[in-house]
């Protein structure tokens, strides 16, 4: 109990900086190569360093084709909705290389976005807008009003 107590104590110490106590000796069978701590050899442990590169690296290459790929799409869209360009867009495009386009199946949905609106804004859709109004209803709505101005105005006309 009083090693204990002791031992406590002179860790307490340690921990608040002031020294005291004996240092702890480090076991002698341990060793500080990291492939010991995996439990492989020196080359094994070498492999494992490079493919986790190779990896990482490979990882930030798709990111970075990623990233140019949405700029290249807000480039479209601030072109199309003749917003200001924006400097950061450009850089990440460049950053991609110059294979970057706006993926196909966005691609797809813009187009089909701008067909739609075109068709929208052309003088053809304004024609089959026409044609899908129906004319009898506009005739006898204008017939009506007519007749009802006439018989307003007959009546004034009479009164006098």
């Amino acid at each position: 109990m009083a090693f204990f107590m002791k031992s406590m104590i002179s860790n307490q110490i340690k921990n608040l900086g002031l020294g005291g106590g004996s240092e702890e000796k480090k076991e002698e069978g341990g060793t500080s190569d990291p492939a010991a701590a995996q439990g492989m050899t020196r080359e094994e442990y070498e492999e494992y360093q490079k493919q986790m590169i190779e990896e990482k690296m490979e990882r930030d290459a798709a990111f970075t084709q990623k990233k140019a790929e949405r700029a290249c799409l807000r480039v479209h869209l601030r072109e199309k909705y003749r917003l200001p360009k924006s400097e950061m867009d450009e850089t990440q495009i460049q950053l991609g290389g110059d294979d970057v386009d706006v993926p196909e199946d966005l691609r797809k949905m813009v187009d089909e976005d701008q067909e739609e609106e075109e068709d929208k804004d052309s003088i053809l859709a304004q024609l089959q807008n026409l044609q899908n109004v129906d004319l009898d209803t506009i005739k006898e709505k204008a017939q009506a009003t007519f007749t009802e101005i006439k018989q307003t105005a007959e009546q004034k006309c009479s009164v006098m």
